[in-house]
């Protein structure tokens, strides 16, 4: 066989084996520039499964679950598209930091969890994407949303005064599920008399006994429909506004609903109460070098300035120097990065969580906020049991908790109603041509 024959074969072979690559994985959701592949479906619809059998949550029928893994991944989908817009990308360190913390949760090591995730049939280079994805998700988040959040001074005092006047602990715990019928951010009175409908017949079939976790699975819009509603553990405080004064008034098991605001009709079940423990606050002192891309420095170039840095204080060169000479953070800067005493909650996400992580004098990788790249380092931590302090500080954060949910509920709608979404799953129970977010 000449050359160009050879050649001939070999390129005909390629372009025939293109359409079968194509029907092997094709794309089922065109989000943006963006797409999503029937793998990825299969692979998010298998972890679901699992989770399900494992939870002992009766299974729907795959059509109804493909629905709702899909517009769970259209959404993860979206945000990822703007994070990269944002310029917010996930570092292998701080991949690395992600993972380890989780195996050590596991009490497993790095080898054992990997171990663990290929017995359960997950490749790791799979999970490792979906930690980055989930980490820029989060700081993402955080960036649109949790910097814009502001709780007043007033709040606290009017949200403890009213718990006194209610006789209502802080630390009362409560254990809900929720679903919710959704209506797109600027609904047709059509559309939301249409969700009224379906709230009020749904709740009726729920006081009929049909199964709250399997009618969240299969008819809720929520981000929790997955887990069969569960919302987990909650303080009376971290509960939307909407339904927050219902609560405390509900038995074990009841249901109350449905609920109206701008996202849609909402319907919950208290599943059990715990609280009235008593609490303690942790402060720490903190100190950081902060580094802000600009017009002349790139991100990668902040990042890896605090890189060098950290490399120069692992030997033996004095932080406090360091963060007067370079720290972008002025008022900190001059005070050697210094922070001070600081409470829960008074830090922005990424940072606190970085900076928990940490023990005593430990360096930590580089963590990019909406401020820019920190070099973070912990000197000491100290416990209290001031009743006011303590009280005052949970309050706040708890207010601030509750708000973050409500805008960041409102944000995602409006994320994804201005997404260009075109959903190409070929299946009879699925309408392509209908918004899975009703």
């Amino acid at each position: 066989m000449s050359v160009m024959q050879r050649l001939f074969c070999m390129l005909f072979f390629l372009l025939a084996s293109v359409p079968c690559w194509s029907a092997l994985d094709r794309i089922v959701a065109v989000v943006d520039e963006g797409v999503i592949l029937e793998s990825e479906l299969e692979r998010k619809m298998m972890s679901i499964k699992q989770s399900l059998r494992a939870n002992g949550t009766p299974m729907p029928p795959d059509s109804v679950l493909a629905r709702q893994v899909l517009e769970r991944l259209v959404l993860d989908k979206v945000q990822l598209l703007q994070a990269e817009r944002a310029g917010i990308h996930v570092d292998d360190e701080t991949l690395r930091s992600a993972v380890e913390q989780i195996a050590q949760r596991n009490n497993l090591t790095i080898d054992q969890f990997r171990r663990s995730l290929q017995h359960e049939g997950i490749e790791y280079s799979d999970f490792l994407n979906q930690i980055r994805s989930e980490i820029a998700i989060s700081r993402f988040r955080s960036s649109q949303v949790n910097g814009q959040i502001k709780v007043s001074d007033r709040e606290v005092q009017h949200y403890l005064d009213t718990k006194e006047m209610k006789g209502e602990s802080v630390d009362v715990e409560y254990a809900l599920s929720h679903i919710l019928i959704a209506t797109p951010s600027s609904a047709s009175s059509a559309q939301v008399r249409h969700a009224r409908e379906r709230a009020e017949k749904l709740m009726a079939e729920l006081k009929a006994g049909l199964d709250f976790r399997d009618a969240a699975l299969r008819q809720s819009d929520d981000e929790a429909a997955l887990t069969g509603g569960d919302l987990g553990w909650r303080k009376l405080s971290q509960l939307p506004t909407l339904f927050a004064d219902e609560v405390p008034h509900m038995k074990k098991g009841q249901l109350a609903g449905p609920f109206h605001n701008p996202s849609g009709y909402h319907i919950i079940r208290l599943t059990d109460v715990r609280g009235g423990e008593s609490i303690r606050l942790t402060k720490t002192h903190v100190r950081h070098i902060l580094i802000k891309p600009n017009e002349v420095l790139s991100d990668d170039e902040a990042r890896n300035k605090l890189v060098a840095l950290k490399t120069r204080i692992e030997n033996g060169d004095d932080f406090s120097e360091l963060a007067r000479a370079h720290s972008d953070d002025k008022g900190s800067a001059i005070k050697g990065g210094d922070l001070g005493w600081v409470q829960p909650g008074a830090l922005v996400p990424p940072f606190e969580e970085a900076m928990n992580g940490l023990d005593d004098n430990q360096l930590s990788a580089p963590v990019q906020t909406q401020f820019g790249w920190h070099l973070i380092q912990v000197l000491g931590r100290q416990e209290s049991t001031d009743g006011d302090e303590v009280l005052k500080t949970r309050a706040r954060d708890e207010i601030f908790r509750r708000k973050v949910e409500e805008e960041t509920e409102l944000w995602l709608r409006k994320l994804r109603d201005e997404a260009y979404v075109e959903i190409r799953l070929e299946d009879n129970a699925v309408d392509p041509t209908e918004s899975f977010m009703r």
